[in-house]
C-alpha cells in the first residue's frame, strides 16, 4: 500500500491509502495540481465555467437532500431535472467539479463550498439513519431500499413500475460527488460519508440473486461499478470490490468480450459508464475480459458509430453502423456521451499510448467539449445538432439541470488533464495547448505556448530540469501532412517519425532550453458513414462547418429549459457543392485576417460558403457534412 498526499496551495492536507493495482499502466497522466492552464480558449472556458459554479446556490442544491432527512431546507429548489425525479444527479456532478476546479487552482472559494455541502450532506446522513445520503424524491428511494427485500420491478430501460427515473444513476452521481470531495478536495468528512454511503449500496444489494441483479441493471444505473471499484482501491476492502460487481451488466459487457457489436438500439450514455467501470476494474483487478470489453467497444463507438466531431448517437441512442447518413438530426451528438467516452479513452492510453487514442480525444475535446460551451453565460448544449442548417440550443442557468448540464460543470473543469502523460523517464505531449507543467517527481517542469490550431505551431520552454536524460515524445497526429518539424534551441533536428506516431527528443535538459513544433495541417475531407459522396471538411483537429449567418433569437433561442424544444425547427436551405471530392478540397481559400477561416471559391450553389471552425459557430445556423454533387458538363 503506498499514499498519495492531497494538496492545497502547497498544504499537505491528509494522505489516502492507494493499494496496489492488479495491472500498474505503463504510463500515466498528471494530477489536475500539476497542470496549469494559461492564456487561451481552454483557460478562458475553465474560467467561464467557474463562474458559473460559484453563481449555483449549494443551498437550493441541497433542498431534497435535506427535505426527505427531515431538516428543514436552507432554498428553494431549482426547476427543471432537479425538480424531477432525477433530483440530485447536480448536486453529485457540482461536488466533483467543485473538487476537480479546486485541485487544478488550488482556489479556496471552491474548498469552502466543498466542505459546506459535505457537511450539510453529513449531517442528512445522520437523519436518514441508515447510510444513505442524497436527494431522492420518495419513489426513487423507496425503490433502492426495497431492493433489500428482493422488490426488483423494472418498468422499462429508465423507470421502474412505480414510476421511480434511474434512482442508481443519480445515486451514482452522488457517490462519485462524495468520493472526489474526499480523494482531490481533501475534505476528511467526505470520507466517512462516502463510505457510509457505500456501506448503504452493499446492504441493500446484497441479498439479490444473480437473476434480480441483472433485472435491476436493465434500468440505466450510470458508473455505480466504477465508483465502487475506485473506493475498493482507495480502501483496499474487499466488500466494496464484492458491490462493485452486483453492478456488472452481462446482457452489455459479455457481447463486447465475445468481440460482437450489438449496440444498434442501444441508449448509448446507459452504456459507457458501463465500460468505464471495466476499464477500472481491469486496472485495480487485472480481470482480462473487462480489458478485452474496454478496448473492443471503443473500437466500435469510434470507428463505426462517431461523428466527425467526435460525437455518437442520434436521439440518445447507438445507430446500425455504415448508417451515419441518415442520422443527420437535430438530436445527434448528446454531450454527456463524449464526456464519458474521454473517460475511457484516457484509460486506455494508459493501458498503450496510441495516437489513434489522443487524435480521437484531441478531435473530440475541441469539436464537442470545448463547443457544448457557450461563451457568454457559460451555459451547455445537450445535443450538438448536425442537421443541415440547425443551430445549438442551450441550458438556462437555473431552470435546465440536464444531464449534459451536470456533466458540463465537470468538462471545463478538468482541461489540464490528457495534455501530458508521463512513464517512467518519457513525457508524452498529447494536446497543444497553453499550459505549464511540474513534474515533482522528476524536479522537471516546462510551459507550452501556441496558439494552435489557428496556427501551426507550438513552443516549449523548459523552467527545470534535473540532471538526467528524458525523452520528450510529442504526439504528431495522424492527419499531419508528414513529420512535425522540430527546433531545439535554434536548431532544426533530424526527424522522421511518420504521422500517426511520436517524435521523440532524447537529451539531458537544461533550465531554458526551448523547443519549436511545427504540426503540418491542411484542409481535408472525412466521409460520413453510409454515404461517399457526402463529407465533412477538417483543417487540424477542427471540424470546418458553413457559416449560414445567425440563428433568430427567441424564447428558446439560443436559450431554453427544454433540451428537445428545438428539435422540429423548420428546414433550412442549405447550399449545395458542385464539385468531386478533389475539386472542392481545391476550391477552398483561407481568408485573410486573423481569425481562422475559409471559402469556397466557385463550387458554391446558389452561393460559396463560409467555413468556420466547428466550435466557434455558438450562435449561428450551420451545415457540416455536404452532400456532394460534381457539376454535369
Amino acid at each position: 500500500m503506498r499514499s498519495v498526499l492531497i494538496r492545497a496551495a502547497g498544504s499537505v492536507l491528509l494522505a489516502v491509502p492507494m493499494f496496489a493495482a492488479a495491472h500498474p499502466t505503463p504510463v500515466e497522466t498528471f494530477p489536475l495540481s500539476d497542470v496549469q492552464l494559461l492564456d487561451g480558449p481552454f483557460k478562458a472556458a475553465m474560467e467561464r465555467n467557474a463562474k458559473y459554479l460559484l453563481e449555483l446556490d449549494a443551498d437550493r442544491l441541497l433542498h431534497n437532500t435535506r427535505k426527505y432527512a427531515g431538516l428543514e431546507p436552507k432554498a428553494e429548489l431549482y426547476g427543471g431535472w432537479e425538480s424531477q425525479g432525477i433530483a440530485g444527479h447536480s448536486l453529485g456532478h457540482y461536488v466533483t467539479a467543485l473538487s476537480q476546479q479546486y485541485k487544478a487552482t488550488g482556489d479556496r472559494r471552491f474548498r469552502e463550498r466543498i466542505d459546506y455541502i459535505v457537511a450539510e450532506m453529513a449531517e442528512a446522513q445522520r437523519g436518514y439513519g441508515d447510510g444513505y445520503v442524497g436527494a431522492l424524491p420518495p419513489a426513487e428511494l423507496e425503490t433502492l431500499r426495497g431492493l433489500k427485500q428482493g422488490k426488483v420491478e423494472p418498468r422499462d430501460h429508465f423507470f421502474f413500475k412505480n414510476g421511480a427515473w434511474v434512482p442508481w444513476y443519480t445515486q451514482h452521481k452522488v457517490l462519485a460527488g462524495l468520493k472526489d470531495a474526499w480523494v482531490l478536495g481533501g475534505n476528511e468528512q467526505a470520507k466517512a460519508v462516502t463510505l457510509k454511503l457505500a456501506d448503504w449500496v452493499d446492504s441493500v444489494t446484497a441479498g439479490l440473486t444473480q437473476e434480480q441483479l441483472q433485472s435491476m441493471l436493465s434500468v440505466e444505473h450510470g458508473g455505480m461499478r466504477e465508483v465502487l471499484i475506485e473506493i475498493h482501491y482507495l480502501t483496499g476492502e474487499p466488500r466494496y470490490l464484492a458491490t462493485a460487481n452486483r453492478f456488472y451488466h452481462h446482457a452489455v459487457l459479455d457481447p463486447l468480450v465475445a468481440g460482437r457489436d450489438e449496440l444498434a438500439g442501444e441508449h448509448a450514455n446507459t452504456q459507457i459508464p458501463k465500460i468505464t467501470g471495466a476499464a477500472r476494474s481491469y486496472e485495480v483487478t487485472g480481470n482480462a475480459d473487462d480489458r478485452a470489453a474496454a478496448v473492443d467497444f471503443w473500437k466500435i463507438v469510434v470507428r463505426q458509430h462517431s461523428w466527425v466531431n467526435g460525437g455518437n448517437s442520434d436521439g440518445e441512442h447507438f445507430f446500425v453502423p455504415n448508417t451515419a447518413s441518415s442520422h443527420l438530426s437535430a438530436a445527434t451528438a448528446e454531450t454527456c456521451n463524449t464526456y464519458n467516452m474521454l473517460k475511457l479513452t484516457e484509460h486506455l492510453f494508459t493501458w498503450q499510448p496510441s495516437v489513434e487514442y489522443a487524435d480521437y480525444y484531441e478531435r473530440a475535446l475541441y469539436n464537442h467539449i470545448l463547443a457544448s460551451q457557450e461563451p457568454d453565460r457559460g451555459m451547455f448544449t445537450y445535443f450538438m445538432s448536425l442537421k443541415p442548417g440547425h443551430f445549438r440550443t442551450y441550458s438556462t442557468p437555473f431552470e435546465s439541470f440536464w444531464c449534459c448540464v451536470g456533466s458540463g460543470m465537470e468538462n471545463h473543469t478538468k482541461y489540464g488533464e490528457a495534455v501530458y502523460f508521463h512513464g517512467t523517464d518519457d513525457l508524452y505531449v498529447n494536446l497543444f495547448i497553453p499550459s505549464a507543467l511540474t513534474w515533482r517527481e522528476k524536479g522537471f517542469a516546462i510551459e507550452q505556448r501556441t496558439d494552435y490550431p489557428r496556427g501551426d505551431r507550438t513552443q516549449f520552454v523548459v523552467k527545470q530540469a534535473s540532471d538526467r536524460p528524458m525523452s520528450l515524445r510529442v504526439r504528431t497526429p495522424a492527419w499531419a501532412t508528414r513529420p512535425l518539424t522540430i527546433e531545439v534551441n535554434g536548431r532544426v533536428i533530424g526527424n522522421e517519425a511518420p504521422p500517426g506516431s511520436y517524435a521523440t527528443i532524447i537529451r539531458t535538459w537544461k533550465k531554458g532550453d526551448r523547443v519549436s513544433v511545427t504540426i503540418p495541417m491542411a484542409v481535408r475531407t472525412e466521409e460520413v458513414h453510409g454515404a461517399p459522396n457526402t463529407v465533412a471538411f477538417l483543417y487540424g483537429p477542427l471540424v470546418l462547418a458553413g457559416d449560414l449567418g445567425p440563428a433568430p433569437r427567441s424564447e428558446t433561442v439560443p436559450y431554453a429549459k427544454d433540451q428537445v424544444v428545438n428539435l422540429k425547427a423548420p428546414d433550412f436551405p442549405v447550399p449545395t457543392l458542385a464539385a468531386t471530392t478533389e475539386k472542392a478540397l481545391a476550391a477552398i481559400r483561407r481568408l485573410p485576417g486573423d481569425q481562422l477561416a475559409f471559402k469556397t471559391q466557385g463550387i458554391g450553389q446558389p452561393s460559396d460558403v463560409t467555413l468556420r471552425p466547428f466550435p466557434d459557430l455558438h450562435y449561428e445556423r450551420y451545415n457540416v457534412y455536404w452532400a456532394l454533387k460534381p457539376a454535369t458538363p
